[in-house]
This record gives C-alpha cells, sequence and structure tokens, in this order.
C-alpha cells in the first residue's frame, strides 16, 4: 500500500488548477462580453459569468480551509460567495424578465459583502497593531480620513441622486455608494501600513479592492443615470475584483503552510502625504464651492492628525538625535567613542587626498594595577584627567575617540614621520606630570603606537591594525612610543604553519557549522537560525572563528572561505527542507568578499541547484561593509535581494551606526549587539539604547533580533520593548545539526519547525 502524500506540496495540485481555472473563467466572460454588445445573453451572463463569480470564492474557501487558523480568510470566502450568490439570483431572474424591482433578492447577497469583507479585513489586520508603532497606525487613519473626505466630494452626486434614506428602495441605492466609501478608505490605510503596500500579497487584496470597488461606483453613476444595461464589459469588473481577493486569500495561505511571516516592505510617507494634501485641498475648495459638511467633517480630521502625526515625527527625531549624540560618546569622558571614530575618520582620511597624517594608539601603562588597588572609581576619574590633557594636546581638525577601557586613539592632520614622533612625545609628557587622586600623586605612562598615512595604509582599518602592532612593540621595548615598519608584521614559523593548514582545512572539510536558533520574543517559535563556522584543527582541537578569520583574511582566502561556509549552510538547509522542516538559514558574509559584483549571481546559483526559495538564505554583514564603499553596497546588496535573499546588519551599534544606509541600503533586519543586551538590564541608558533603536527599526519595516540573550529577564524586558525575535545562550548556545534537531524534538520553544 503506497502511504498518503502529506505536507503542502501533496495539495499544490488541485490549489492550482483551481486557481488557473478561475483566471480562465474570467478570460472567457470578458472576451464573451467584448464580443457580444447587445446586451443580456444567457451564454455571456449566465454560462460564462456564474461560474466565473463562484470560482474565486471556491478558491478562497480552499484558502480558508488549508489556513484553519486565519479566520480572516473564512470571513473573505463567505463574502466572495454571498456577492456570487447574489450575482447568481440577479441574472436567473433577468433570464425570464426584462427587468427587476428594486431592491430586490439579489441586493441582499450584493451588500452582504460588504460587511463580511470588512471583517475579515479587521481580523487580517488586528494582530498587525502589536508590531507596529504608533507613528504608522496614525499614518493610516490619516491616509483613510484623507481619502474618505475626497470620496465623499466625488460620491456626492451618487448620494445625492440615491436621494437618502426615505424609503427601503433609497437606503438601498445609498448603501452601495457608502459602504463603497468604507472599503475604499480603509484600502488607502492600508497602503500606509509597512509591507502591505509594496508586500506582493498585499498588493494584490488592496488592487482588488479597488478593482472592485470602482466597478461598484461606475455601476451606481450609470444606474443614477439611467445609462447602465446588462452585459457589457463592466460586468466582469466586480468579477475581476473578486479573483484579485481570492489569489490574495491563496497566497496567504501558502506563506502560512511553509511557514513564513507577512510581507515585508519599506515605509514611506507618500500616502500620509497624499493624504494630508487631499484633506487640505477639500477645505480649499470648500471655501468656493458647496460640498458636503461630511467632506469638511473628514478633512479637518485628516489635518488635525495629520498635525499629531506630524508633533509625534518630530518628538521622534529629537529622541532620534540625542541617541545618536549619546551613542556617539563615551559615557566616562565626553569624548568621541569608537563608533564615531569609525564614522568620522573614513571621511577625514578621504579629504585628505594623499597629504600626510599620523594616526596614534595610546594605552596607559600599568593602568589594571592602579584599577586593583585604588578601586574602580580612582581609575574611572583617572581616565578622565588623562581625556582632558590628550584634549588640550590637540589641534584644530584632529580626530581623538577613546575605544574602551585604557585605550585611546588620535588622527593628527598634517603630520610626518618625525612631526608624529614629537606629538607623541609631547602627549607622553603632558601624561606624565603627576595627577593627585585620593591623596596620592601618581604618574601615568602610555605607550604610543604610530602608523603613517599614506604611506602604511590609507583606510582606517588598515592603519588601527597597524598602530595596534606598534603600540605592543613600544610596550615590548618600553620605548614608550614606536612607528609602525615592515618588519613588525613579519609572519613567524606558526603563522605560516596555520596557514598552510587553513588552506588544507578548505579542502579536508575540516571546516564545520554550529548552528543557533533565532526564536519568536513573544511565543519562543523558532523562526530560523545562524550558521557560524568552526574548525576541526588537527593538533589544536575545535577552534572558534576569531582563531582564524584574521589570517583568513589577510591570506586572501576569506572568498574561499566564505564559499565554503555557504555550501555547508545551504546543504544542510536542503536536508531540513527535505525532512519537512523548512527554516531561513542566516550565514556570516566578510568585507572582503562582497566587493565581488558576481556574488548575488552565484549565491542564486547555488540555491538553484540543490532546488531551495531564495527565502531560505539571509546573508549578514557588519556595519563596516558599508564604510568604504556606500555605492558598491548598495549595488551588491540590491542585487542579493533582486533574488529573493534577505539580508541583515550583524553587530549593529559596534560599528559605523549611520541612519543614513538604514534609510538608503536594502536592508531587512537589524542585530542588536550583544554588548547592549547584556547590560540593559542594569543600565537605563543602554536600555533606552534599545527601545529606541527597535522603535526605529519597526518605523523603516525592519525585523530587529537581539544577540546575546543570557537570561530570562533580559528575554522579558525585550518582549516589553517590542523586538521581534532573540538569540543567545539562554535560548540556545551554537551547537552541530544533530544536536539542534534534539532541541526542536524536546524544547517547548518549538511551535512550527518540527513539523511540516
Amino acid at each position: 500500500m503506497t502511504r498518503k502524500a502529506d505536507g503542502p506540496g501533496a495539495r499544490q495540485g488541485p490549489r492550482r488548477s483551481l486557481l488557473w481555472l478561475m483566471w480562465l473563467l474570467l478570460a472567457l466572460y470578458l472576451t464573451g462580453l467584448l464580443l457580444d454588445t447587445d446586451g443580456f445573453s444567457p451564454v455571456e451572463n449566465f454560462w460564462l459569468g456564474v461560474p466565473a463569480a463562484w470560482a474565486p470564492a471556491a478558491v478562497a474557501g480552499l484558502a480558508a480551509y488549508r489556513a484553519k487558523s486565519h479566520r480572516s480568510l473564512a470571513l473573505v470566502a463567505m463574502a466572495l460567495a454571498a456577492f456570487a450568490a447574489g450575482s447568481t439570483i440577479y441574472v436567473s431572474a433577468l433570464a425570464g424578465a426584462t427587468s427587476l424591482p428594486f431592491p430586490s433578492p439579489a441586493d441582499i447577497g450584493y451588500l452582504l459583502f460588504y460587511p463580511l469583507a470588512l471583517s475579515g479585513l479587521f481580523v487580517y489586520l488586528l494582530p498587525l497593531r502589536q508590531r507596529l508603532a504608533r507613528s504608522v497606525l496614525l499614518d493610516a487613519v490619516v491616509g483613510s480620513l484623507g481619502a474618505a473626505s475626497v470620496l465623499v466630494v466625488l460620491l456626492s452626486p451618487l448620494l445625492a441622486a440615491a436621494g437618502g434614506f426615505s424609503s427601503l428602495a433609497t437606503a438601498v441605492a445609498a448603501a452601495y455608494p457608502l459602504l463603497d466609501l468604507i472599503l475604499l478608505a480603509v484600502t488607502a490605510g492600508m497602503a500606509a501600513v509597512p509591507g502591505l503596500a509594496t508586500g506582493r500579497s498585499g498588493a494584490t487584496l488592496m488592487l482588488g479592492l479597488m478593482v472592485f470597488s470602482a466597478a461598484d461606483v461606475v455601476y451606481v453613476y450609470r444606474l443614477a443615470t439611467d445609462t447602465y444595461y446588462l452585459g457589457t464589459p463592466l460586468d466582469a469588473g466586480w468579477t475581476a475584483g473578486l479573483c484579485l481577493i481570492a489569489t490574495w486569500a491563496d497566497g496567504f495561505a501558502r506563506q502560512e503552510e511553509r511557514a513564513q511571516g507577512a510581507s515585508e516592505g519599506s515605509w514611506t510617507p507618500a500616502v500620509p502625504l497624499a493624504a494630508t494634501a487631499a484633506g487640505l485641498g477639500v477645505l480649499v475648495v470648500g471655501t468656493g464651492v458647496e460640498i458636503p459638511e461630511l467632506a469638511v467633517g473628514l478633512a479637518a480630521a485628516t489635518l488635525v492628525s495629520a498635525g499629531i502625526r506630524t508633533q509625534m515625527a518630530f518628538r521622534q527625531l529629537v529622541t532620534l538625535a540625542e541617541v545618536r549624540r549619546q551613542s556617539r560618546t563615551d559615557e566616562l569622558t565626553g569624548l568621541p567613542n569608537r563608533r564615531a571614530l569609525y564614522a568620522d575618520a573614513p571621511a577625514v582620511l578621504k579629504a585628505r587626498q594623499g597629504n600626510p597624517c599620523a594616526f596614534l594608539l595610546l594605552d596607559a601603562d600599568r593602568f589594571k594595577e592602579i584599577n586593583d588597588s585604588l578601586g574602580h572609581d580612582v581609575g574611572d576619574r583617572l581616565l578622565i584627567q588623562v581625556s582632558e590633557r590628550l584634549r588640550r594636546c590637540l589641534r584644530p581638525g584632529d580626530l581623538i575617540a577613546r575605544l574602551g577601557g585604557d585605550e585611546f586613539a588620535i588622527l593628527h592632520l598634517d603630520a610626518g614621520e618625525e612631526e608624529a614622533i614629537r606629538f607623541a612625545d609631547r602627549l607622553r609628557a603632558a601624561l606624565s606630570e603627576p595627577l593627585t587622586l585620593r591623596g596620592i600623586a601618581l604618574q601615568v605612562g602610555v605607550s604610543v603606537g604610530i602608523a603613517m598615512s599614506p604611506e602604511q595604509g590609507e583606510d582606517l582599518k588598515t592603519l588601527l591594525r597597524k598602530a595596534d602592532t606598534a603600540m605592543y612593540r613600544a610596550k615590548s621595548s618600553r620605548s614608550g612610543r614606536h612607528v609602525y615598519a615592515s618588519e613588525d608584521n613579519s609572519p613567524g614559523e606558526e603563522r605560516l604553519r596555520m596557514l598552510q593548514e587553513l588552506r588544507a582545512a578548505l579542502v579536508e572539510e575540516e571546516l564545520v557549522l554550529h548552528y543557533q536558533p533565532k526564536v519568536d520574543v513573544l511565543t519562543g517559535e523558532p523562526k530560523g537560525v545562524e550558521a557560524l563556522v568552526r574548525w576541526n584543527h588537527p593538533r589544536h582541537g575545535l577552534l572558534w572563528p576569531g582563531s582564524f578569520l584574521l589570517l583568513a583574511e589577510e591570506s586572501g582566502l576569506m572568498n574561499a572561505l566564505n564559499d565554503r561556509v555557504l555550501t555547508l549552510a545551504l546543504d544542510q538547509a536542503t536536508v531540513w527542507h527535505l525532512q519537512g522542516r523548512p527554516m531561513t538559514v542566516a550565514a556570516n558574509l566578510s568585507a572582503s568578499s562582497l566587493i565581488d559584483a558576481e556574488l548575488p549571481g552565484r549565491i542564486a546559483g547555488m540555491l538553484t541547484k540543490r532546488g531551495l526559495p531564495a527565502s531560505v538564505l539571509m546573508v549578514e554583514i557588519t556595519e563596516d561593509f558599508m564604510m568604504p564603499d556606500r555605492v558598491r553596497a548598495r549595488d551588491i546588496l540590491a542585487g542579493l535581494q533582486a533574488s529573493g535573499i534577505r539580508v541583515a546588519i550583524d553587530d549593529f551599534g559596534t560599528g559605523y551606526s549611520s541612519l543614513a544606509y538604514l534609510r538608503d541600503l536594502p536592508i531587512n533586519e537589524l542585530k542588536l549587539d550583544r554588548s547592549f543586551i547584556v547590560s540593559m538590564t542594569e543600565d537605563p541608558r543602554a536600555a533606552a539604547l534599545v527601545a529606541s533603536t527597535i522603535n526605529l527599526a519597526h518605523s523603516l519595516g525592519l525585523t530587529v533580533v537581539a544577540e546575546g540573550v543570557e537570561d530570562g529577564d533580559a528575554l522579558d524586558q525585550l518582549g516589553r520593548y517590542g523586538c521581534d525575535q532573540a538569540q543567545g545562550f539562554h535560548i540556545l548556545r551554537p551547537v552541530p545539526p544533530a544536536e539542534l534537531d534534539d532541541w526542536f524534538s524536546t524544547s517547548p520553544l518549538d511551535s512550527g519547525l518540527s513539523s511540516a
């Protein structure tokens, strides 16, 4: 006996056949109406029109059956069925009569469509309100009110022609344009919600509602002017709108079966701006032309809502400006921090156009002894005084930053090697003057490493690495300062041996991947995994990335390493898909590998070879990818997204952190660095940065993932801030695939990925 097929794939045949049949019936119906212009015809209006009206209801009904947890689809299917029933009654009655009384039994089905469809939309949109910022919800309100004010003006002749609600006939006649007004206003509000207007599924739904309403408005207008008759292409307008709505229902059900989230998109202010302009235009027109009072009221409400939204946006900008200032400033000393240096130094170096400058890295000698013997409060006060003395030694235009601990960096402009050495000696002399703390006179010695630009490097990353090498040479030689030289970086025997072993590891399959799950913060549902590379070294055992990534970068092996990681990750994703456990796998790509313009096509080919959808892969890049060339970054990321591959910014908050590239670059996900998360529960400033960043990301339509969640308190706090997903040791450490499979089978968090 053959086992019955199970899972989503088993239902693809009937679903696709019914979908194609629906569009075929619409095409035949429209063709018949275009060819036969003699009015009512049983062939076009009954034998083609009635099946074409029922087909969308059947598609939506099947979608509701497949997605049993979505009541919204059931309500939409009932709405389509009610309209199809009304059409059947209407056409059947006309087959034996020249006219029908108004209202007729068919109007019951037609009118039922509206409350059922609106109820379905309400149930569909209700969960989104918990994920959207208040500003986005207010944008939707502004869009709805603005659209309604314009529609009242445009539909006022139809409302007037209907004659109000003096009788049942006039009440029914007036109900159609009023219900169309509500439906179109709701559609305009949906267009302001991130992801609905730009996502394919949401756009199909809104297009269907607009086509249906447009056909309804034209119908009521012709009815009022006594120019409507059955058998024109207008009759296919309602059916076309219903087919689009049914297509949305089918796509929404498929998303649930594939464990995919709602469609994503980028937020734009176009809808609220257009709605505000429309409301203002209605009020201006009302000063010279008589318009309905309802339109005036809706236009005024639009402007009031827009004013509230503007005030909210202004407060957000002020908050973001303060958050940005705090994120660039060292809390203890008030100096710029590492983030500010990474943001400002590249532009300064580029503007120098080859003019000499020196990059100095300073590290206090024996600072740990002062901290341990006198306490951290004394150490903090010492660092404050050190920063003040360093600041007084700078020239206009020089950059200074505290990198962390007792380490400072200075970019000294217009300085050759001799001037850089004199400047380093001046800094050491300024710090050597005794500092009195707790009645004790302390002298601070510093070791200074110097790297010269452009001779030894023109980018910040290179200068920082070489200055760090020179600083350790100054410490070891106790010379106080040292200028980087090529012999400082000569590889030793061990480095050469490790390099040769790394080359062999790429061929002999010594590299392995461990996986760490990402779960929904509120429900605990697994949303995907991050792939993390490890090296099964024959001599040293299992090595973490920090032991060999820099070596791969410096030796030009990073592209080969990235290709190997992608191969392993996609092979494992294929295994999971065959097991009925589809999930998104995130893989890290280095900055050096992302200068390859052929990368998007190569990754797309790897997916196609394995028969995997592009949505199975997410690439994670760090912020320093954007530093050298934002134009190239945008092109590479756009190429990846064009293939359907999603992009995440990893370790957000530790590098460039520019708000501009969040706006300009096509990214889908923001991963908050663990340094914010681990201190969030005890540090109000860190908590404020986390909350503000989450709100900012959501307003841009991005998913937010918190890294380094190590306890339940942090997870609960992230839930209150509205964070989407989390990963960390509290959930599960990175583990091999077999252990991850066991975790999915036994963990109470598993709620969807373990079954097809």
